[in-house]
Parts: C-alpha cells; structure tokens; sequence
C-alpha cells in the first residue's frame, strides 16, 4: 500500500518536473517578448526610429548650411559673383513621425534626445554683484532713463549714427519702450539671454567690444577727467583704472568671438558686462555695437548706405553673416531661406525667422516692427533727445575724430521696423549666428 502509493507521488512528479523546468526557463524571455509586443513598446520603437531618420535628416540639411556658407565665404574672398546656387534653396525638415510616448524610454535614449543642461544666464544683479567682487566697481546708473538716453544720443550722434537708425533699432531691440538696463526675456529673476541695453548687447559683444575698442574708451575717459576736480575726478578716474583692468583681461585671448564667448561666460565676463549699465561707458558700447557694423560693411565695399532692416540683420546675426543679406539682390531675397543665415540651435529658438522664412520675408517683417514700436513713448523720448543732442555733440566736437563716420555712410531709411528677441517675443538677442568678420 504504501509502495503503491509513493509510486504514484513518483509519477506526478516526473510528469511536472519537464512542465516547471519549461516555464521556469521561459519566465524571463516570454516577459520580454510580451513587453516587445505590448502597444506601449511598439510606439516607443516607432518612435524611436523615427526620431533617428528625422535627426539623419536634419544633420545633413544643416551640415548642407554649413558647406554652402564656406563656400560662400571662399566666392567672396575670391571676389567671385555670387549666385542662388549657392545657397541651400529647400527649407529645413520638419518633424512628422509619432509624438514621444508617455513615460519612460524602455531603453536609453540617443544624445539628441536628452535633456541638455543649460548654462546660467546671468542677470542686472548678477552682474552688479560680480562687478562688486572682482572689480571693487559699480557702475554709475543714471538719475533717470532720459539722462541715460541723452548721453547715448551725444556720442553715437558725434560718432556718426543718425537719429532713424539709433531710434529705429532700439524701438526693435526694446519693443519702443525699453530702458538701458532691459534684459531679453526678463522675468522675476530669470531671463533667456544676456542681451541687455538699446541695442541688446550679449557678455561676448561686450568683451569683444572692450578688446577692440577699450583703449579708445580709456582715452575718451581720461579726456574727460582731465575737465574734471574733486570727487567726481577720484571717481572717475577709478572707473578708469577699472576698465583698464577689463581690456586687458579680454585682449588677453586672441580676437575671436569663441574666446570672448568663454570669458563672458565666466564671473570676470558678468563684471565686464556691467559697463553696459554706466552712464559714461554704456553709451560708447550701444554706438559701437552698430558703428562697428557699419564701418565694416563700407571696408567689404558695399558703398550704398545701409537701411535700418539691413543693418538690424548685422546687428543680430554679426557681421559677416548680415552682409551676406544686405547684398543678396532683390530677386534672390525671395528665395533664399533665412536658414542660410543662422546655425541649426539658434534658427530653432527663433519662430520669427522660421515664420518668415525668406530673406525678404524677415527683412519686411523687421520693418514693420521698427514702423510700430517707434510710436511708442520711449522711442519718440529717445528722438526727441537725439534731435537736441545731435547738434551740440557735433559742435563741441566731443568724440575722438578716428571714432567719427562720415555721414552718408549710416543714411537710413526712415520707414523700417525690426523685432527683438525674448522679452518681446521676437527675433533679436541672443541667436547672433556667425560672428565672424571675414
């Protein structure tokens, strides 16, 4: 009896054992083969292999961008004509695959898909404070704005600006009613871009700026201490020993706006980007900022003087890249993408230059910009003064004569508008593409 009945128990359990091995063995391949096949798994591989041919695509486009402006660049060198053929003449691809599923990736996602860190962006505090600790410096605001604005108005008259193009580019870089120390996409106490001022300099233009010109503006400052006595003289002539300290520090790298770039980003580079809120030295880079565009587009022999909108894209875009536009005939600018123009980062931040995605698209939209916000209160202030300002600058002779341009050079056009970026909503600071001058 109890034989039979541990043969029986024997017998089930050799019946089982081959079944439990089975499953036992298929646990986890029939796990992954069920999450394979689930419809969650399924979109995120459509996905997934979507998003990579997109990206194939886009690389190559842009990589397209890239070998059309080089090109462009040897043509010019070369003094050879340029022609619709060089440039890309398609506009970028646009992403139409499957949404991202919800939750996590089943499996890690490719570097163009993660979330990049983003570098602080410092804002007027920040740059007060680093000016305070690695300068012992503040710069000296002024009273009220239209104390700011008459001294801006004075030396860019003196240096050869006209009223249409400084009132005309701040009513685009401010939206027309911005203050010296408006920062692109400010709110609380963060912001999109360091651009900051009438003219929205990034901490690289003020860097590159004070390599360039920081011993014109030293010489300019020691000019006017010497009127000078008694505190306002010591104070001065700190603000002096100052700057002096700062042009140094940015020629202390080779005149490349990379270089520049990396000096901006650090707490030295916020300090510099002070300057842009004194009184004395905050106008003289507002100026240059444009003088400087100006200048170079009549050392490259475009002779014609430049429209507000045409020289806005010079100021947004940097120079060489700007130029590339403003001499672009009339029948090309209606076909020629304004993705030629920017790197693929900057043009996908930028829904004006996607909106309006040929060069005379974002040229007319630039205009009637400017038409608009130079209605509004701050740019008709700023008109006002540059009117009254202009005459007496002039007569006084109050700028250095190697800083003046002739006039003719910077005529504009009286009825153009532009957009800034961030804070307005627009294109400007912030996505200058090429800063290279050549």
């Amino acid at each position: 009896m109890l034989t039979k009945a541990i043969r029986r128990h024997l017998t089930i359990l050799a019946l089982l054992l081959p079944f439990a091995s089975t499953r036992a063995g298929d646990v986890l391949p029939m796990a992954v083969a069920e999450a394979e096949a689930s419809p969650q798994a399924a979109t995120w591989k459509e996905y997934l292999a979507a998003r990579e041919a997109f990206e194939a695509e886009r690389d190559a486009y842009w990589t397209s961008i890239a070998d059309k402006r080089r090109a462009r660049n040897t043509k010019r060198r070369n003094q050879q004509q340029i022609t619709l053929d060089d440039y890309v003449l398609t506009q970028p691809p646009v992403y139409t695959g499957p949404a991202r599923p919800p939750g996590p990736s089943p499996e890690p996602l490719p570097e163009h898909a993660r979330p990049q860190p983003h570098r602080p962006i410092p804002v007027v505090a920040d740059l007060v404070q680093a000016a305070s600790e690695y300068f012992q410096w503040a710069p000296q605001r002024p009273a009220s704005e239209i104390d700011f604005k008459r001294a801006y108005a004075r030396y860019a008259s003196a240096a050869g600006l006209t009223r249409e193009q400084a009132v005309r580019v701040y009513a685009f870089e401010t939206g027309g009613d911005g203050t010296h120390a408006s920062q692109s996409g400010f709110h609380g106490s963060h912001a999109i871009s360091s651009a900051i001022g009438y003219n929205q300099l990034l901490t690289t233009n003020t860097v590159e700026l004070l390599a360039e010109q920081g011993d014109e503006f030293v010489k300019e400052l020691g000019e006017r201490a010497a009127g000078l006595t008694g505190p306002a003289r010591k104070a001065l002539e700190h603000k002096i020993a100052v700057l002096k300290k700062m042009v140094a520090l940015a020629t202390s790298v080779p005149d490349d706006w990379s270089l520049h770039e990396k000096i901006g980003d650090t707490p030295q580079g916020w300090g510099m980007h002070a300057m842009v809120l004194d009184i004395d030295v905050g106008p003289m880079l507002q100026t240059h900022k444009l003088l400087t565009s100006v200048i170079f587009a009549r050392q490259k022999g475009y002779m014609r003087p430049l429209t507000a909108a045409e020289l806005e894209m010079m100021n947004l875009t940097g120079d060489g890249t700007g130029l590339d536009m403003v001499t672009m005939p009339l029948a090309m600018r209606e076909q020629v993408p304004t993705s030629n123009f920017f790197q693929r980062r900057g043009y996908e931040r930028n829904p004006v230059a996607i909106n309006h995605n040929t060069v005379a698209k974002l040229l007319a939209v630039t205009d009637s910009r400017m038409d608009f916000n130079s209605n509004k209160v701050g740019a008709k202030e700023l008109a006002m003064v540059f009117e009254s300002g202009a005459g007496q600058a002039r007569a006084r002779g109050s700028i250095a004569p190697h800083h003046r341009l002739p006039p003719q050079v910077v005529q504009v056009r009286p009825a153009q508008s532009k957009f800034a970026l961030g804070g307005k909503g627009w294109l400007g600071a912030g996505c200058r593409l090429n800063s290279s001058r050549t």
